[in-house]
């Protein structure tokens, strides 16, 4: 039964990545438009290319020292499979980038025959890194967990820690450094292009404007897919090792997660087929009905899976006593509809049809200070609904799962279960959150490429402007999911600990406890600062090299002279590099000194406190962003003044504020949660 569920997750894996390649396949077929769109798309394929070949290089360096001292210290098992975490992660963030970097241009050039053509290929684009995404996971737990299992069958469980240990790490650094490089290029070009030289946003003679194109893709693409990679690794391994302490390592049970995995890649490729305009041309309604179609299979699946199940394999077993085919597909469902909750809420604080965006674009007409305190209040507001969706997640799956009636451990088990349903979704929502830097490139290009205004201001601008939304609800899943999979984690860790006969109290009256749930929630506030301050280093330096270059190339402003754009490049590529080593290695070192300092109940309490604040600050740096970024695109189409108005400059400034927010620190929370957590358990051996 385990060999046959761990080589069906296998081969759904591998659907996933054949359907990506082919899809690839089709997007690179398309037309590519003009000699000078093609000039400036190989431009901005080169620089993604050269940033993530350095990324790449710094962290295999760190890896490396880690991968030595895991193999020493723990595991060489685990070590390998922290290799393989690693590689997969950059692997799917990479080639999921060099697709989008070529649908870019494309999507350009099908602006030109229709709404309908650019959407389809925008989003084809997008979903190639999507289903890359949760192929490649999925293929490489089953293999590895296979590899494990014929090598020492009583590490493979534990291998499977070290391979969701290297995809946090890779994601960290992937979060961090294309946060920092989007986000210095983005607001360098904005202060002196925008606010100083009063020219338009992407104008060919901004030197940074290549810089902030390459930006969107190191950044919102290959950052969010390494980051929805390892969060969707890391969860269905947390809800293996639970489903393990908590009804035997023989039983089945460990193993189903898989299944819904599996299940659910084919949802989301059948999902993809249902992205399509209606009559109202409602863009973003187009791609809900992709994430709805993929859910609803999803679900109905999950109910024939789960009576196939329990009623072929485990009819005899006490296992069978602990779910219901209709628990288990309710379970699933509260992480199905916690996911459409996320989308909804985030969109609600994010998007220009709706009050909070508004308000903000209104506080714009009284001055710049007016317009951040509005934005800092929408940022705060917006940590409420999530915090009673993820809240209502955790008791409903719980109490399906019978823990309020006695059976606290499968109630936990259920917690894990509707973390892996939520996290199924990672396909289709990778596609969609990806369309997001394709549109935004893609407007890009057609600005320097002086394309017919007519269809930028028809197709390619209502594109973009729903890019912006599609980015913010991904983040808003990305988070939500990453508070459940932390605290399944957590979970698993106290659990480790009681299967060594070792019970852990975590009592308030514990002065240790007191200071790790201190430490823990600190630790957010400082990572979070760290990575602000980097991206306005790295900006002031983009901002003094555009000023440069507009007071000494003479003829740049008439268009006569062709600014240096590599200039830029180079500047934020080596901001972005020096400044990720010390915030990715804040989370691995944090839980490995509090845990030999003050203990394994210090520990624990710090990664509580780790998981309150760094969701609830993840939250309102994310909406908070989006609000502001929407709020001045509100403007930009006629409100208040309309562009180059005070309003404008006003939301300008905000925007510029919320540009690190949304894209850097925020975003960087998922993964720097999920290591802390990762960390605490992987080490777990050595505190016993």
């Amino acid at each position: 039964m385990e060999q046959g569920i761990v080589i069906f997750a296998g081969i759904c894996g591998a659907v996933g990545i054949l359907y990506g390649i082919l899809t690839a396949i089709w997007v690179v077929k398309q037309e590519k438009g003009t000699p000078r769109m093609q000039e400036i798309a190989a431009a901005i394929h080169e620089g993604a290319k050269a940033f993530l070949s350095r990324e790449y290089r710094t962290v295999a360096l760190v890896g490396a020292v880690i991968f030595v001292l895991i193999g020493i210290f723990l595991s060489w098992l685990a070590a390998f499979g922290f290799l393989l975490g690693a590689t997969g992660s950059a692997t799917a963030g990479y080639v999921g980038m060099m697709i989008t970097v070529r649908g870019n241009l494309r999507t350009s050039q099908a602006a030109y025959t229709s709404l309908k053509n650019a959407l389809k290929l925008a989003f084809r684009g997008g979903s190639v890194a999507g289903l890359l995404v949760v192929g490649l996971a999925l293929l490489s737990i089953a293999i590895y967990y296979s590899v494990a299992k014929a090598i020492d069958p009583k590490q493979a469980f534990y291998a499977l820690i070290g391979l969701g240990f290297g995809c946090s790490l890779m994601s960290v650094f992937a979060r961090i450094a294309g946060g920092i490089y989007t986000k210095a290029a983005d607001v360098g070009a904005d202060l002196v292009g925008k606010v100083e030289a009063g020219i338009p946003e992407d104008d060919p003679r901004n030197p940074a404007v290549i810089a902030d194109q390459v930006g969107d893709n190191v950044g919102d693409c290959a950052g969010m897919a390494a980051d929805l990679y390892e969060t969707y690794i890391v969860t269905l391994v947390a809800a293996m090792l639970l489903g393990k302490t908590v009804f035997g390592a023989e039983s089945t049970w460990a193993f189903f997660p898989l299944l819904l995995g599996g299940i659910s890649i084919i949802a989301s490729i059948v999902g993809t087929f249902f992205v399509r305009l209606g009559a109202k041309q409602y863009i973003m309604g187009a791609l809900y009905k992709g994430l709805a179609a993929s859910g609803i299979l999803a679900a109905v699946a999950f109910y024939f899976v789960s009576v196939w199940f329990i009623g072929k394999f485990l009819p005899d077993s006490k296992d069978a006593l602990a779910f219901t085919p209709w628990t288990v597909l309710l379970t699933a469902g509260v992480g199905l509809v916690a996911t459409g909750f996320m989308m909804i809420i985030t969109e609600y604080f994010t998007s220009k049809g709706f009050g909070p965006v508004k308000m903000i674009a209104k506080a714009s007409t009284t001055g710049h200070a007016t317009n951040i305190i509005a934005g800092i209040s929408v940022s705060m507001r917006s940590t409420m609904p999530p915090a009673f969706v993820v809240v209502g997640a955790i008791l409903a799956s719980y109490a399906l799962g019978g823990g309020f009636a006695g059976k606290e451990d499968v109630g936990l088990f259920a917690i894990g279960l509707a973390a892996a349903s939520m996290l199924s979704m990672t396909g289709i929502i990778v596609a969609i959150d990806s369309y997001g830097p394709v549109t935004d490139n893609a407007a890009g290009i057609a600005e320097m490429s002086q394309m017919d205004e007519k269809v930028r201001g028809t197709v390619l601008d209502p594109l973009d402007a729903v890019g912006n939304t599609t980015k913010a609800v991904t983040k808003g899943y990305a988070i939500t999911s990453a508070g459940l999979c932390a605290l399944v984690l957590f979970a698993e860790y106290a659990r480790e600990f009681l299967a060594h006969g070792i019970e852990l109290h975590f009592k308030l009256s514990n002065p240790l406890v007191l200071a790790g749930l201190f430490i823990g929630g600190l630790l957010p506030f400082y990572y979070g600062s760290r990575l602000m301050l980097a991206v306005g280093e790295a900006a002031g330096g983009v901002v003094e090299e555009v000023r440069r270059q507009f007071r000494e190339i003479a003829g740049i402003m008439e268009g006569t002279a062709k600014p240096q754009y590599g200039q830029c490049v180079d500047i934020v590529t080596k901001g972005a590099i020096k400044a990720m080593i010390i915030p990715s290695l804040l989370p691995v070192a944090s839980p490995i000194l509090v845990g030999f300092i003050l203990g394994k109940e210090a520990l624990g309490a710090m990664l509580i406190g780790v998981i309150i604040t760094g969701l609830f600050l993840a939250i309102q740096m994310t909406s908070g962003g989006g609000a502001w970024d929407n709020a001045k695109k509100f403007i930009e189409e006629g409100m208040y003044g309309g562009k180059k108005s005070d309003a404008h400059k006003a939301a300008v400034t905000g925007d510029t504020v919320g540009d690190p927010y949304k894209d850097t620190a925020g975003p960087a929370m998922n993964p720097m949660i999920k290591v802390v957590n990762i960390v605490a358990l992987l080490i777990v051996p050595l505190l016993l």
